[in-house]
């Protein structure tokens, strides 16, 4: 995910979700936080709050610049 300055907040937990975060953070030889946070942002998206990364967006303007001519036929 790249290096990205993180905040510390405290919050409470479900012990069941948060029991359930920490195996799929084990499962997938990930730390806590980088689950945690994946769900946040998955939540933002689902609210229409989040916007796409730079690596999408710089996906897209090379597309445009690769296939603009395909993109303008098919937009007739």
């Amino acid at each position: 995910m790249g290096t990205t300055n993180l905040s510390k907040f405290s919050a409470q937990a479900n012990p069941e979700v948060l029991s359930h975060l920490h195996e799929i953070a084990t499962a997938e030889g990930r730390k806590l936080h980088s689950v945690i946070d994946e769900a946040f942002r998955d939540f933002l998206l689902k609210k229409g709050i989040s916007s796409p990364s730079r690596q999408v967006m710089a996906s897209f303007a090379q597309s445009l610049q690769e296939f603009e001519v395909l993109y303008q036929e098919l937009a007739k």
